[in-house]
Formats: structure tokens, C-alpha cells, sequence
């Protein structure tokens, strides 16, 4: 399809001084064959008779020479005029033909005359308008939406090309149906939804939702993101909102997809008066009222994504802007396996290869992190110029994604020992530990996460509660490192700073979040945070001193038991320890499966990961 050719005031201008240039230095040269000569020489040539006629102007002196033939083209000699009182009497004894010329300006040399100091500044302001507004072509487009429209049947996206997605999908094919036949739904007084809201953690595949959506629909898809509405000039956020509405119910039925609409949905009571921003405000504004103003828009699904729901203004959540909120979560078993499977089509797979297993050993993944893994599991295969991809690179990914990429450096002979000891004391205390997640792989080969070594468990099954029995054992594992380099070396070290983070994080949240404190009860005393990218627990700014300090014993209390459970679970297994660690030392890597043989060797039990009745409570 040809693209519009628009008119341009710039094309007209260099129209003109092109045409200006060309007559001054190419067209009158050629024409007049102009030469510059001494005014002596004109008095030779006006002596000799070789003047056929003078044109005498302000300051110069045209003349053309005699002509031998008519087919000779005349020769035109300028000569600078200086004062000559003799000169008209000379040229009229010579018998020359001459007169005066008035000297003025064509309308084009008054013209450029005009506009060609200012052609550098308009130049500099044209280039600088179009900078400022991403590469438009006039000033006036500031205000025109920056929304990309795809083609529904163009789109590439179908649902058969997700996977995970569950009761989402489910939701969204309810608005395909109306979208498609309407008049089925209208029979029965049921009303297209005006929004539809997409929340979940990242990497879990809401635009991908939004573009399977509408290829499945096969209508147009309006594509923005809520950062692109808002400029530095004042007003053009809701212009824009107003041209994207206005350019989708051209095209209705259609569907527009903000993502990231917190960009421009936060709520604006957020921070205070002070703190408000007026533009964004404004952009706001505009947008409710497009959703559910006056002008109706018939057609026109609005879709949007966030992983920061709660900071988005209630105005925009409420029914009649966004009827639905569709939560996509983290995928299960099954669809952690439809992802792989998706992801794994065209990859040339070893039959050893088991996508179940992987599955069942990655849960809490998000889509885009099993992409990942599918991903990295073939850069490994080829950089170890394998016929396919096998299931030692899947496992080696899971590493590589969890753990983070192994440094060659070795280490000293008593950081090994040391570090071996550390990551034995988290697998064996794991091994012991009642509703523990079974231990999956140990290696003390530093990571350049910038850990010397770690202990990977994978659960079997998706949690999706967790008791307090499992919670404690959990403290118990996270310090078995710790526990170990007390209970072999006799102190402490540095290695265990993360183990004691992420212990104290942990204690924090049973006492603050899930009330499992019997001295400071059924009560929360966590703040509210951000539900997807809480990074830890937000502390309530209205406590005491006196529950603060209660807070931090408690705290205290649950992670100085988990330690002395751990150390308790080491002096008991102590030949274990001992054996392992040597074995892990000397292999540097080993798995679940060996420590579990060493275990049933040296003293005849077989370790079983099940989860009895809860761990007696201590007395308060």
C-alpha cells in the first residue's frame, strides 16, 4: 500500500533556492558569457572600434564586442566604473551605441535577501521540535497518539502459542466471543465489558495475552505503553488519549492494550498534595473519561497491564471502566509443562530429555523464566557442539538460571574444606528436617553470583500453603551452614551473611505477616507493601517501642532455635557429615541421590521427605 505524500512548506523553500543557485551560477553564465576586464581595456577596446554597444549602470560597465558573424554569440565584458567626466563624449565620437541601466533586485534576491539569515535558526528549531517529539514530522503532531495498530489476523499470537495461562485464557475467550458475535450476546441484554485488567508478578505473560486476544478476535490491536503518553509539554498526555479513542472507534470493533498502566493510572491521592503531578493527573483524567464519559465507545475493548495493582487509582478499577481484572499467575505443573513444550518444538531433543521432570522440579518459574532455560539449555548444547540438546544441559540451565554462571577460579584448600563443610551442614539438616523440599544437587564451584558454593532443593509438588512446621524447618535449613562451621570449626564466618538475611526475613514474616507468635498473638504488624515486587517486609510505622522490641525478640527467639536445632540434627549425624563432605570435596559436585546412599550405607536408614505432625511448640 503507497504511503500519503504530504505537502511541505520546507519542500517549497528548497525548491526556490535550488531554482535561485542554478539561474545565478549556471543559467546566466552560460547565457551571457560575462567577462571581467581593467577598465583600461575598455578604453583600448572604445579606441580600437571594437564596441558594438555600453550599458553604463551605478558602478560598472557593460559592453559587448563587434561580432564577426551573427552565428558567433555576443561577448559581454564588465569593467568596474571609476570617475570619467570625458566618458559620454568618448562614446560618442567612437559612434557607440549606449545608455544608462537602473540597477534592481529581482523578487528573488529580495526574497533570499530576507530569508536566508533566518534559515539557520528554523533550521535548528525544525530539528529540535522533531527530537523532542520522537521523530514526528511537524510540531503539531506532539499531540497525536503514539499507539502501533497491528492487524488482528497479523498479529502472529493464537492461544495454542501460549501455554500456562488457565483460567485467564478462559475469561479472555468470553470477550472474543462478543467481539466476533455480538448480536449473540445481545439477545440477551448482556454488555460488552468496557476493560479488561491484566495483574501478575513479571515474566508470566499478560502481553502476550493481550496479542493472542486479538488474533484470536482477528480485529485491530492499538498498541501502547502507559510511559509513552506523558511529555515534557503540558497537555499532550491527554491529547493523546483523546486521538488514540478517537482512532480506535474508527476502527472499532478493535482493541486498545496500555501496557504498564501504572505508567498513568496511579492513584492520585498517592504521596500528597505536594508531591501530585498535574500532568499526569490531567493524562489520567482524560483517560477516565474516555472509558466512561458522555460519547460512548461502541466496540472499543480497553485493555491494560500492571504488576503494581494496588497503586492504581480506584477510579479506574471501579465497574464501567474495568468491569474484569483477570489475575495471571504463576503457571503449575501442567502449564510449567505446555510452556516447555512450547518452547522446545523446534530444539532437536535427546531422548533422555524428561520436560515432566523438569515441570515437577520448577515451580515458583514464571514463563519467561522456563523461555529462559529452554533457551540456555541449547546455547549449551552447541557450545559443547552436541548433536541435540540433552538433559544434562536442562539441568546445568537450572543452575545457570538459579545459582547464576560457574567461575573457573579454584579455591584454596581450607576454603574448600570450609565450604564444604557449610553446604553439607544445609543439605544433611534438609535431609533431617520434617516437611523438608528434598535436596536436589550440592556443589561448592563459586557461582559469579558471588557465592563459593550452594545446595539446590527442588519440591515435588506445587505448595500453595505452607504450615509452620515446614516454615521452621526452612530456618533450620537456611542455618545448617552456619550450624556446621560452628559445630567443625568452632566459629563463625563470613559465608553465612545471606543464610542469616534471608532467616531474619523469614522469622520476620511469621511474627509481623501470619501471627505465628504466641506471646504477641493473632495479630499483623507487617505494613501493606507491593503485592508482585515486595522485595521484603514493610514494617508499620505506628508500633510502640515497647511491640517493636517484642517484634525483634520474638524474631530473635525463632532464629537462635532454628540454629540449635540444626546443630542438634549434626552432633547426632556427625559421621554422615564427615563422610559427605569428603566426598564433596573430592567430586565438587554431587547430587541428592548420592548423599542419600551415603546415608543408607553408613547407617542403614532411608530418608524420606514426608511431613509427620507438627514440631512441639516451646513453652512461653
Amino acid at each position: 500500500m503507497d504511503k500519503k505524500q504530504k505537502f511541505s512548506l520546507w519542500y517549497f523553500a528548497l525548491t526556490l533556492l535550488i531554482v535561485w543557485l542554478f539561474s545565478d551560477l549556471v543559467y546566466k553564465p552560460l547565457i551571457t558569457r560575462q567577462m571581467e576586464v581593467p577598465y583600461s581595456t575598455f578604453l583600448d577596446d572604445l579606441a580600437g572600434g571594437r564596441i558594438q554597444d555600453v550599458s553604463l549602470r551605478d558602478d560598472r560597465v557593460l559592453y559587448s564586442l563587434k561580432r564577426e558573424s551573427e552565428r558567433v554569440r555576443p561577448v559581454i565584458r564588465s569593467a568596474v566604473r571609476i570617475q570619467d567626466l570625458d566618458l559620454v563624449s568618448r562614446l560618442s565620437e567612437a559612434g557607440v551605441v549606449f545608455g544608462g541601466v537602473a540597477q534592481t533586485r529581482s523578487i528573488l534576491d529580495t526574497l533570499f535577501s530576507i530569508l536566508l539569515p533566518f534559515l539557520p535558526m528554523m533550521l535548528i528549531w525544525y530539528f529540535i521540535f522533531k527530537r523532542m517529539q520522537g521523530g514526528g514530522s511537524s510540531v503539531m503532531s506532539l499531540g497525536r497518539s503514539k499507539a502501533q495498530e497491528i492487524q488482528g489476523e497479523m498479529m502472529g499470537v493464537r492461544f495454542s502459542d501460549l501455554g500456562g495461562v488457565g483460567e485467564a485464557e478462559v475469561e479472555l475467550r468470553e470477550i472474543i466471543d462478543f467481539l466476533k458475535e455480538p448480536e449473540r450476546f445481545n439477545q440477551f441484554g448482556a454488555k460488552l465489558p468496557k476493560g479488561v485488567l491484566l495483574v501478575g508478578p513479571p515474566g508470566t505473560g499478560k502481553t502476550l495475552l493481550a496479542k493472542a486476544t486479538a488474533g484470536e478476535a482477528g480485529v485491530p490491536f492499538f498498541f501502547m505503553t502507559g510511559s509513552s503518553f506523558v511529555e515534557m509539554f503540558v497537555g499532550v498526555g491527554a491529547a493523546r488519549v483523546r486521538d488514540l479513542f478517537e482512532q480506535a472507534k474508527k476502527k472499532a470493533p478493535c482493541i486498545i492494550f496500555i501496557d504498564e498502566i501504572d505508567g498513568i493510572g496511579q492513584s492520585r491521592a498517592r504521596g500528597g498534595m505536594m508531591a501530585s503531578n498535574s500532568e499526569q493527573e490531567n493524562t489520567l483524567n482524560q483517560l477516565l473519561a474516555e472509558m466512561d464519559g458522555f460519547s460512548s465507545n461502541t466496540g472499543v475493548v480497553i485493555m491494560g497491564a500492571t504488576n503494581r495493582p494496588e497503586i492504581l487509582d480506584q477510579a479506574l478499577l471501579r465497574p464501567g471502566r474495568f468491569d474484569r481484572q483477570i489475575q495471571v499467575v504463576l503457571p503449575t505443573e501442567e502449564g510449567r509443562l505446555e510452556i516447555l513444550q512450547i518452547h522446545t518444538r523446534d530444539m532437536p531433543l535427546n531422548p533422555d530429555v524428561n520436560l515432566e521432570a523438569i515441570a515437577k522440579i520448577t515451580p515458583g518459574f514464571s514463563g519467561a523464566d522456563l523461555a529462559n532455560i529452554a533457551n540456555e539449555a541449547s546455547l549449551l548444547a552447541v557450545r559443547r557442539d552436541g548433536e541435540n540438546v540433552a538433559m544434562d544441559d536442562f539441568d546445568l540451565a537450572i543452575e545457570r538460571v538459579v545459582a547464576g554462571l560457574q567461575r573457573k577460579t579454584p579455591l584454596t584448600e581450607s576454603v574448600r574444606r570450609r565450604v564444604a563443610y557449610h553446604e553439607m551442614g544445609h543439605a544433611l539438616v534438609a535431609c533431617y528436617s520434617p516437611c523438608s523440599d528434598p535436596v536436589h544437587k550440592v556443589s561448592i564451584i563459586p557461582t559469579a553470583k558471588g557465592a563459593l558454593g550452594y545446595t539446590m532443593q527442588m519440591p515435588t509438588e506445587d505448595q500453595y500453603l505452607i504450615g509452620e512446621t515446614e516454615l521452621r524447618s526452612r530456618l533450620a535449613v537456611m542455618l545448617g551452614g552456619r550450624a556446621a562451621e560452628l559445630f567443625v570449626f568452632e566459629e563463625a564466618s563470613t559465608g553465612a551473611s545471606n543464610d542469616l538475611e534471608r532467616a531474619t526475613e523469614l522469622a520476620r514474616r511469621m511474627v509481623t505477616e501470619f501471627g505465628m507468635s504466641e506471646k504477641l498473638g493473632p495479630v499483623r504488624y507487617a505494613g501493606s507493601g507491593s503485592m508482585y515486587l515486595q522485595s521484603g517486609t514493610v514494617s508499620r510505622s505506628d508500633l510502640s517501642p515497647e511491640t517493636a522490641s517484642a517484634v525483634d525478640e520474638e524474631i530473635r527467639i525463632l532464629v537462635t532455635e532454628a540454629q540449635e536445632r540444626a546443630l542438634d540434627i549434626l552432633k547426632e549425624h556427625e559421621k554422615v557429615l564427615h563422610e559427605i563432605s569428603g566426598l564433596l570435596q573430592e567430586k565438587e559436585v554431587i547430587t541428592g541421590e548420592e548423599i542419600v546412599a551415603v546415608v543408607k550405607r553408613v547407617e542403614n536408614v532411608d530418608i524420606t521427605f514426608d511431613c509427620p505432625s507438627p514440631l512441639p511448640k516451646r513453652n512461653s
